[in-house]
């Protein structure tokens, strides 16, 4: 099985006319809500510092979005801790307020995808500069707003050291605590479990004390997925919590896997997609910014049963697709990794940051 591409895609394209947006829309929040879809999206001009903003669209139908301000709903603070980026958000609700978590540099990243693979642009500092100046690092913030419109920003919610990003929320409380999805990049190794970058999982009492162990969840295992990290917010169904997730292979190449956890105790994966049920194919998502294909999506929405993913094609352009909810559960289910699961619980590093 495979998510069904919108044919008009892409759904949100760079805007000529705006310097903060000229050049990349991609990766967006989704939120639905009493019949309207909201996108936040990742934005960019042709800048060489490449300084990167949050915008937002609205649409009635979910696939034909107009922009609602001609500014950001969330910029880089110069001088401060996200001075650089604000990017790739994913949004859950409580209560009557939305918690967005973002990714962020301290600096601006460069135009990266003219450098090497994974590699952004760091001033110079001296040997005491901690590494989070030095290295330019992403991490992951939060914050708040009653409207999508109008944001607080609560700060950091990862370790400064990590370069920790895909944090993803799930957007109730399980058994009195939050929890939270996350890729520290630092976790490699025998003491991890994982010999590349894999997705992790914690517990927080109150949103910002995230200081309890970190438990390895899952780790890459296909030839698809050489490294893992998490997409989407987990949706809740009668037969578990389902997550969407990348892997990226060895040539780069970013496809979609599917997975569902045990709706008491997220820590455990009840079943996970031996195939992809996404990869790039158009020319959208093969020839952007990045060369080698990328599909990433980081918001996906509920109405009815129709499930709708919205992805960014190739780190340039936002599209969507979609799939009926009932039909992808049965697929995950049927196209389990049986030994995969089996191998994943044999050993499960905790680990204290």
């Amino acid at each position: 099985m495979k998510l069904i591409k919108f044919a008009g895609n892409p759904i949100l394209s760079p805007n000529p006319d705006s310097s903060w947006e000229s050049l990349v829309v991609c990766n967006p929040a989704a939120w639905y809500e009493n019949g309207k879809f909201y996108l936040l999206y990742r934005a960019a001009g042709n800048d060489e510092e490449h300084f990167i903003h949050i915008g937002l669209a609205v649409s009635d139908d979910g696939y034909h979005f107009k922009r609602v301000q001609e500014k950001p709903v969330l910029s880089p603070t110069i001088d401060s801790f996200d001075g650089g980026s604000v990017e790739d958000p994913r949004v859950v609700k409580f209560g009557d307020e939305y918690y967005m978590t973002y990714a962020f540099r301290p600096y601006p990243p460069g135009q990266y995808w003219k450098y090497e693979y994974d590699g952004v642009l760091a001033p110079k500092h001296n040997k005491f500069t901690p590494k989070c100046l030095s290295e330019n690092i992403g991490n992951t913030a939060l914050a708040v707003s009653k409207d999508l419109i109008n944001f607080i920003k609560i700060g950091r919610l990862t370790e400064p050291s990590l370069d920790d990003r895909d944090v993803i929320l799930f957007p109730e409380k399980i058994n009195n605590k939050f929890y939270m999805l996350h890729r520290p990049k630092n976790y490699v190794g025998e003491n991890y479990g994982t010999n590349q970058p894999a997705i992790w999982i914690k517990s927080s009492d109150d949103l910002m004390s995230w200081n309890v162990p970190s438990k390895l969840l899952l780790k890459g295992e296909q030839w698809w997925e050489v490294k893992v990290g998490g997409n989407t917010p987990p949706i809740r169904t009668e037969d578990g919590w389902l997550m969407l997730y990348h892997g990226v292979d060895e040539k780069h190449t970013y496809r979609i896997g599917a997975c569902l956890l045990d709706l008491d105790d997220p820590t455990k994966i009840l079943y996970r997609t031996k195939d992809f049920i996404m990869e790039p194919e158009t020319e959208f998502e093969k020839n952007g910014l990045y060369k080698w294909g990328v599909v990433f999506p980081t918001g996906n929405v509920l109405v009815n049963d129709t499930l709708y993913v919205y992805y960014g094609a190739s780190d340039q352009w936002c599209c969507v697709a979609t799939a009926d909810i009932n039909e992808l559960v049965a697929f995950i289910k049927e196209n389990t990794a049986v030994e995969t699961q089996k191998n994943v619980f044999k050993k499960r590093e905790m680990v204290k940051i």
